[in-house]
């Protein structure tokens, strides 16, 4: 049974959760540089054993690795404290925010031979897995295009000071969603375009960055793929419209994935049209808290994947590597907003002195 810490309780919540249902793992630490927010998850779990100290986690032999849900700008600075320390690493998305930074995170994984995941956490979703279980069978036969998108009303989020930082960009917090989705059916994309806008809601809020998005990807072989988001306004019913959705569209057939709902629907390459749902017990797997907050059950699901990766040497993905690969394609995704253009992964990855091949690409 691996030993855990988990850094940063807002978002760790659910691995919290998480952890202590999973007979794979045993909650070792909680930590947050917030004391009050420590006392309170430290109540509502019953688990004492908090610390408001980076540096009691790290030094500790009782655990073996740390789970990471610290503001997006942080990321890299407690990843590479982690290795230094000898701890296997889970970091929510975005992986890290700046690619300059990746070759030091190749170096020091090789370096400690520790393992490292990516939390993409809407890959370990009910819908999801069941489509890409039917897409690896050929249910919708190969891969035409892709389309993708996470819209939600999140100007709450805009409440928590970090997020009106000129560090903090929708484009990483939340497009790295269905991003990852387009890298999960297409990972060899070549070529990236798209605009982005500050919103008047956003503006009023404060918000530095763009939380309107629009994008096309072509990869390698010709194919082209969608991706949208937009951040701070009202969103159409869950019944009629989900905040975040995978379209995969097929020479013989399609499907659709859907969060927040239980929802899939898939087209055969029999012709058989399907929408499928689940239930109150999975239900409840997935969503542990207030209303459908926080992402317990997808957060269990990628825990427990991890950890048989660990025990039984294969890797789990999205790994380093694959993290690396989805922060170039949003930092070109970036650079075409501020300049309007097409960019090409080739030439972020070449700015910032990242070979491919190191890089499984």
């Amino acid at each position: 049974m691996l030993r855990l810490g988990i850094l940063g309780l807002g978002e760790g919540r659910s691995t919290i959760s998480a952890s202590l249902a999973s007979k794979k793992f045993k909650l070792i630490q909680i930590c947050d540089a917030n004391k009050k927010l420590c006392e309170e998850r430290a109540l509502e779990f019953d688990f004492q054993n908090w610390t408001t100290s980076y540096e009691d986690m790290l030094t500790s032999d009782k655990i073996d690795m740390i789970a990471i849900y610290t503001p997006d700008h942080l990321h890299f600075e407690h990843i590479k404290l982690a290795l230094q320390h000898g701890k296997h690493v889970v970091c929510t998305k975005p992986f890290i925010d700046d690619l300059s930074q990746a070759n030091e995170l190749l170096e020091l994984s090789k370096k400690s031979r520790k393992k490292i995941f990516v939390g993409q956490s809407s890959r370990f979703f009910e819908p999801a897995m069941r489509q890409k279980k039917d897409f690896d069978k050929g249910l919708i036969g190969e891969l035409i295009t892709i389309e993708s998108y996470y819209h939600a009303d999140h100007r709450w989020f805009l409440e928590k000071g970090w997020s009106l930082k000129q560090s903090f960009k929708w484009l990483y917090g939340g497009l790295s969603h269905p991003v990852d989705f387009i890298r999960w059916y297409m990972p060899d994309i070549e070529e990236v375009m798209g605009y982005g806008m500050l919103s008047s809601n956003g503006l009023k809020a404060g918000l530095k960055n763009q939380d309107t998005m629009h994008f096309i990807f072509k990869a390698k072989d010709g194919r082209i793929a969608r991706v949208s988001g937009a951040y701070t306004g009202p969103t159409q019913p869950a019944s009629r419209d989900s905040g975040m959705s995978c379209i995969l569209r097929g020479t013989e057939g399609a499907s659709q994935a859907d969060y927040h709902e239980l929802r899939y629907a898939v087209t055969t390459k029999t012709g058989e049209e399907k929408i499928i749902t689940w239930g109150d017990s999975t239900l409840k797997h997935y969503f542990r808290f207030e209303g459908q907050s926080h992402h317990a059950g997808e957060y269990q699901n990628y825990l427990d994947y991890f950890a048989d990766s660990i025990n039984n040497k294969f890797t789990a993905y999205p790994d380093l590597k694959e993290g690396i690969g989805t922060v170039a394609l949003l930092q070109a995704m970036d650079q075409s907003m501020e300049t309007g253009l097409p960019v090409k992964i080739d030439e972020i990855l070449k700015a910032n002195h990242i070979k491919r091949e190191s890089i499984g690409l």
